[in-house]
Parts: C-alpha cells; structure tokens; sequence
C-alpha cells in the first residue's frame, strides 16, 4: 500500500485504530484511538490525555498504531500497521492548541479538555495488516 492510500485509510472517519506502546521494562499496552491523523507520507498527529499510553511514550518513544476498515472477510479488509517513533511531545503551545481545537470539533470539547498533550510521530516503517507470506 502506498502512502497516499495509507492516509485516506488512516484519515477516514469512523475507523478503527489502536495504538501499541510500551515502557522501559518491555511491559506493554495498548489503546483504541479517535484523534491520530496522518498529516503528511511520513507523519503522524495525535492528543493524548493522561494515562498509561502517555507515560509509555515518555519513556520509550517507539508505538505502533494499527487503522483497519473492516471488509466481509478478513482477506477483504483494508488497513495498515504503521511503526512510529515520537519526536516531540508538547503541553503547551500553537501545536498543542491546534490539537485540542481539532478534537472539540470532532468529539466534543468535553473530549478535548482532557488532552494532556499533543505528539508528533515520525512513521518508520508500514506493514501490510496481514501477512501473507
């Protein structure tokens, strides 16, 4: 899949995502996920409140976020394993706000007032959703 295919998956609401981390130790999580976009071929935007996810990626800055869209079979469906590494985490700021802004108009600004933080992720690499090798 290319990317400009990835991102009309990735962007397309609703769909199903989840985002993998895990901290220092190896101990891992993960959690669906409204807010990430792909803003660009190469990254990836999200708020993120305060909570295990959070604290995973301020101490291991490595993810993976897997977008699905479900087809009537699983060979059928379409999505996208995509490895990411945080490069900045913001609470505070013109990034933070646009963040926080863009949540209140899709979900409300109760959702909103809960963002703790804004990231930006570099993609390192996109794998298939399924292998079928």
């Amino acid at each position: 899949m290319d990317r400009k295919e990835l991102m009309d998956i990735f962007n397309k609401q609703p769909r199903i995502g989840a985002l993998g981390t895990s901290n220092k130790l190896g101990d891992v999580n993960v959690a669906v996920f409204g807010s990430p976009r792909m803003v660009d071929e190469n990254t990836v935007v999200m708020g993120i409140g305060e909570n295990r996810s959070s604290r995973n990626l301020q101490r291991n800055p490595k993810a993976v976020f897997i977008v699905m869209e479900p087809g009537s079979t699983p060979a059928e469906w379409k999505g996208a394993r995509i490895y990411l590494e945080a490069v900045d985490m913001e609470t505070t700021g013109p990034f933070y706000e646009d963040i926080k802004r863009n949540i209140a108009k899709v979900a409300g600004q109760q959702a909103a007032e809960a963002i703790h933080a804004a990231i930006r992720f570099k993609i390192t690499e996109v794998r298939p959703i399924i292998d079928r090798v």
